[in-house]
């Protein structure tokens, strides 16, 4: 099975995408098209990997391309995890922004043991302000 890899395409099929996130646990608004929509548009860098016609791994982050880059999301379908799809992507987004410029990534709890074998280290200096609603 090869795997294709796009980017800075925000015409994603927003259903798939939607079912990416659900099956991911990620706290991101899959009910509402408007956001999805938005979070696609307004991403600096968007990177997806797709087998045949199935979206399969999203890659999105906002950068400035000069000293920061945060990695918002990084979703691997289930099915296709443990194929190297999320290391292809994060080395995508190494080489679209620059070796010079860090990579900042959120991780939820059960992901925390995957960001080091990919690189990332351990912060303890960050800070976040929650959502409202």
């Amino acid at each position: 099975m090869a795997i294709d890899y796009r980017e800075n395409d925000p015409s994603l099929p927003l259903d798939q995408l939607a079912d990416l996130y659900r099956g991911s646990g990620l706290d991101r608004p899959v009910d509402d098209r408007g956001s999805l929509e938005r979070m696609l548009r307004n991403a600096d860098v968007l990177l997806s990997a797709w087998d045949d016609d199935k979206l399969v791994g999203v890659a999105r982050a906002l950068t400035d391309f000069s000293v920061c880059c945060y990695l918002a999301d990084l979703v691997i379908a289930k099915s296709h995890q443990g194929q190297g799809i999320g290391r292809e992507l994060v080395q995508r987004l190494r080489s679209r922004i620059g070796d010079e410029i860090p990579i900042v990534a959120v991780s939820r709890p059960e992901a925390t043991g995957y960001f080091p074998r990919l690189g990332f280290h351990w912060v303890e200096n960050a800070w976040r302000l929650p959502r409202r609603k």
